[in-house]
């Protein structure tokens, strides 16, 4: 009995031993309010889920392997804290998974991860990609994240600093089917942000058609924010094209973002105004969005926020789906935020 509680104990200090060589940090986001939606026909209120920021739990690791390299990892689970089920269709870790190394060189990393140009969009946006004005109700940011991504970011050099990622499609047969190609580079000092961003996805067709190419869609990304410490500056000009199958144009637009974030005593307020300019059905697919929203810190990681966002369509446009064309959606959303 002696020796087998001097083997344990021994076996014990040897396993946290070799836990000790990694740093394992377990993150979160509990994130709940109440939401009102107008569609143009109907609406409905109900209690929602990661309003201002997705509801998740994450797993980030690191290892020194020496010389200034590092292993690292990040598994972020994405879930529903309204009825506690599982997001981004189901996936385990549908928010983030990926393992990778970090060095003097920048850092590499594969699995599944954000496309540059979201990133990009989110750093500019004042609502950050969260609440009812968030950028992307017009902005195309490609699907978020993408599957089967190699990518590489560069060091920092002076407040320069750019990234480039890959996404195999892993269609049978084709090296180009579902592949996408994203990379930023941006320019961070001070009160200044400046960022260039540019997505490329080869789409893939659906049903019988999946198996062959429906089309391509690009969007290139220019955007800034200035800080004069009583308010910062957020502004932002996209292009957007696509292609179908046959080589037709479906997609000839430009979206333009102007918007302002203000502290005023435990809160920032935020606003913003978007513009979509579509080249397509003869200025009757454009739209406008109108956004205004105050986030309240009650300590350094809970806060209480609102937000309200509008749209108007013109005749043939559907921002804001799910809508019918012409439709004037809004949104309206309280809640609270925890990270961890």
């Amino acid at each position: 009995m002696k020796k087998s509680l001097i083997a344990l104990a021994a076996l014990s200090s040897l396993t946290g031993a070799a836990f000790a060589q990694t740093n394992v940090t377990i993150y979160g986001v509990a994130d709940a309010g109440i939401s009102r939606i107008d569609n143009g026909a109907t609406n409905s209120t109900a209690l929602s889920s990661g309003n201002q920021s997705g509801s998740r739990i994450g797993f980030r690791g690191t290892e020194d392997l020496g010389g200034g390299l590092s292993a690292i990892f990040t598994l972020e689970n994405g879930f529903n804290i309204d009825d506690g089920t599982l997001g981004q269709g189901g996936r385990l870790f549908g928010r983030q998974a990926f393992v990778g190394l970090n060095g003097g060189f920048g850092s590499v990393k594969l699995g599944r991860q954000y496309n540059p140009i979201r990133t990009a969009v989110e750093n500019i946006d004042p609502f950050g990609l969260g609440l009812a004005g968030n950028a992307a109700n017009v902005f195309n940011v490609h699907g978020e994240r993408a599957d089967n991504t190699l990518s590489y970011a560069t060091p920092n050099f002076g407040g320069f600093s750019g990234q480039v990622n890959y996404s195999f499609g892993e269609v049978a047969g084709s090296n180009s089917i579902g592949r996408q190609v994203g990379f930023s580079a941006g320019y961070a000092a001070g009160p200044l942000a400046i960022v260039l961003a540019h997505h490329d996805q080869n789409l893939v067709g659906t049903g019988a058609a999946a198996t062959i190419a429906a089309g391509d869609s690009k969007t290139t990304m220019l955007g800034g924010t200035y800080d004069f410490k009583i308010a910062k500056l957020h502004a932002a000009y996209a292009r957007g094209k696509g292609e179908t199958a046959t080589g037709a144009t479906s997609i000839d637009r430009d979206d333009a973002m102007v918007g302002i974030s203000a502290p005023i005593g435990a809160g920032i307020i935020l606003a913003s105004y978007i513009r979509r300019n579509d080249d397509i059905g003869g200025g009757t697919r454009d739209a406008d969005q109108w956004a205004l929203g105050y986030t309240h810190a009650l300590s350094k990681r809970t806060n209480l926020y609102t937000s309200y966002a509008r749209i108007k369509n013109d005749a043939a446009a559907t921002v804001g789906n799910p809508v019918a064309a012409g439709r004037d959606p809004s949104i309206f959303n309280v809640g609270v935020r925890h990270r961890f």
